[in-house]
């Protein structure tokens, strides 16, 4: 746990860096949230085994970078595939203001996020879904987040019946996020930006904007025009 331990301060340093003072609340919160991860890791795999010593950087940090892409105005949050609590967990944590929706197909990592959100004593409890994200009800958030879940067309499909009109979207993606964003391009009009990771230089969080299905007319054209060059 020493490693752990040393990996909550380094957190606490980035976090500095970014300009964001970690209250002492927030973190006894996701100290909570990290030592119940890890006494539910030894019988399900809610993170990578090998990620354990480092999760204070390689996922907490990892989530907890969206706070400062976050709006201040936003009320709601929507986060998909949310697994080990990450980004979901972590951002109702740094931002205790937004109404959180955390949806999970698999019930015993949901049952993990409300086990761990109790433990945290966050002053807003997440509303937790279970099921696949294509089938429950629509959860409209002003926020959308997911990590390390589908590729972006995917993530792009999965994340249109939960946003609102003027929504915004926070995706973790990794080092061939240029690739998955000229292959979801063919399909949508993506109006966004990337922001270089800082547990990854050569991961970014793509925060992308209202964006809608490319028609049919332009498609084709777009399509016609590339098989000619």
């Amino acid at each position: 746990m020493s490693h752990i331990q040393s990996g909550r301060d380094l957190f606490l340093r980035e976090m500095r860096q970014l300009g964001v003072d970690v209250s002492r609340e927030t973190r006894d919160q996701l100290e909570a949230m990290v030592n119940t991860l890890v006494r539910w890791q030894k019988a399900i795999n809610l993170v990578g085994r090998t990620t354990i010593e480092g999760i204070w950087v390689r996922h907490v940090l990892d989530s907890a970078q969206l706070a400062i892409l976050i709006p201040e105005r936003a009320k709601t949050l929507t986060d998909l595939g949310s697994g080990g609590g990450f980004p979901g967990l972590v951002v109702a944590a740094m931002r205790p203001d937004l109404e959180i929706t955390l949806i999970e197909s698999d019930a015993r990592k949901a049952a993990f996020l409300g086990e761990a959100g109790r433990r945290m004593g966050l002053e807003k409890q997440p509303k937790i879904v279970v099921g696949r994200i294509e089938s429950v009800a629509p959860a409209k958030a002003e926020v959308v987040t997911a990590r390390a879940l589908a590729p972006l067309g995917q993530l792009l499909e999965w994340a249109q019946p939960h946003r609102t009109d003027t929504a915004i979207c926070l995706f973790h993606k990794g080092k061939d996020w240029q690739a998955e964003l000229a292959e979801a391009m063919k399909d949508w009009d993506i109006p966004g930006k990337p922001f270089t990771s800082v547990t990854d230089l050569d991961a970014v969080i793509l925060r992308i904007g209202p964006y809608r299905l490319r028609d049919r007319q332009s498609k084709g054209r777009g399509r016609k025009d590339h098989d000619g060059d």
